[in-house]
């Protein structure tokens, strides 16, 4: 069949994480709790920042933008998962396909342009710190994050114009609880060694490469830290630490997933189960927990909002 052939495909069944009832039961409850947590603890991170003046700076300027993204990655297709659990109905329409396609490649291409501008700023705070207000200015913050929602968009219309062109004429059941090229493409007419290069080179080597840069530069700032004692290299470090964990679990299951796109289901389902569903909530915690003034702020938020309702008229 020509690949330029309009897909005669519907629809798809998306046969999600197993077909046991009590499993599916488990995980219900499971990611129900994990996707209202996860809404909560990013919101919380926003509200905070917003509220709190002290935490006006480029760092938690683009942490607000990192749960911004996080909530987006955990809504694309979590709440459907959970529903299709309910109801039973695992189908998804081609549109609605490509659709989840889209907003998985967007937000996960916009999170690693944001992981990178982080890094950035980490750097030039530690090793550059005389430059630092000078170089990461409000309007560069906004540059950033602005850049990596254009690189995301491209990212992703590469990803759902390549979809476009598959044809697809045979099975229509995609293994996993939500499509993606890497299981979608498998179910197309053609042969699917050509199109697993085409995921490595537009994918895997983009996230492969990005991590090695990322990987250095937190090396780079952490030998700096390294030679210094104060109080202030200490919570360097340990901000420091908490991005590359975060760069860690959000880079692993991607370069993975993408750089070997003909790997088994399983480990594929497990992995992308963790970037979409727990790396958003791990993201709150890792930063609310290692990160004293959040905390602080938090805690702040939390008595101004007793007191708010201790001074209500009731």
């Amino acid at each position: 069949m020509d690949v330029g052939n309009k897909s005669t495909m519907s629809e798809f069944v998306l046969l999600g994480l197993s077909n046991s009832w009590e499993l599916q039961m488990f995980f219900f409850m499971v990611f129900s709790l994990l996707y209202v947590a996860t809404m909560v603890g990013n919101s919380l991170i926003v509200i905070t920042v917003i509220v709190d003046p002290h935490l006006h700076s480029p760092m938690y300027f683009l942490l607000t933008n990192l749960s911004i993204i996080d909530m987006s990655l955990a809504s694309f297709a979590t709440p459907k998962m959970i529903t299709d659990y309910l109801t039973g109905h695992k189908t998804i329409s081609f549109d609605g396909c490509l659709t989840q396609i889209f907003f998985l490649h967007l937000f996960t291409g916009t999170e690693i342009i944001l992981l990178m501008a982080m890094s950035f700023d980490r750097y030039i705070a530690i090793c550059k710190p005389l430059h630092y207000a000078s170089v990461i200015s409000p309007q560069v913050c906004v540059a950033l994050v602005v850049a990596s929602w254009i690189m995301g968009v491209m990212h992703s219309m590469s990803q759902v114009t390549f979809a476009l062109t598959l044809p697809f004429c045979g099975p229509n059941e995609v293994d996993s609880f939500f499509c993606d090229l890497p299981v979608v493409f498998q179910l197309a007419c053609v042969d699917t060694y050509v199109l697993g290069l085409f995921m490595i080179s537009t994918s895997g080597i983009i996230a492969l490469s990005c991590f090695i840069v990322l990987f250095n530069s937190y090396v780079i700032v952490l030998v700096t830290v390294k030679h210094h004692s104060s109080r202030g290299s200490s919570k360097a470090l340990s901000t420091c630490t908490a991005h590359f964990i975060v760069v860690f679990l959000f880079f692993g299951p991607c370069i993975f997933i993408y750089m070997w796109p003909l790997s088994s289901f399983l480990t594929d389902k497990i992995l992308s189960v963790f970037y979409t569903i727990f790396t958003p909530i791990l993201n709150p915690i890792i930063y609310t927990l290692r990160n004293q003034e959040v905390k602080i702020a938090m805690r702040k938020l939390k008595n101004r909002f007793l007191n708010f309702n201790k001074a209500r008229p009731s």
